[in-house]
């Protein structure tokens, strides 16, 4: 895959899972912490804004791999 292609398709898909992701944290810590403590929303909300990473991360590998065969 030439290399540019692959970061664009990278880049749509970052912004595309960094979207969805945050709405659904959004939801679900809305929907489910309502009776919670603040201490327990806030280390959702901390702990929930900090594991997108992960995938991003991965992401962002992919987009930067070399497309050539390494030997």
């Amino acid at each position: 895959m030439v290399p540019s292609f692959r970061k664009f398709i990278g880049m749509v898909l970052l912004v595309v899972f960094v979207v969805v992701y945050a709405f659904t944290a959004m939801v679900i810590g809305d929907l489910t912490l309502q009776q919670s403590s603040n201490l327990v929303r806030f280390a959702y909300f901390a702990i929930a804004g900090l594991i997108w990473v992960i995938p991003a991360g991965a992401i962002i590998w992919w987009m930067e791999k070399s497309g050539k065969n390494r030997t």
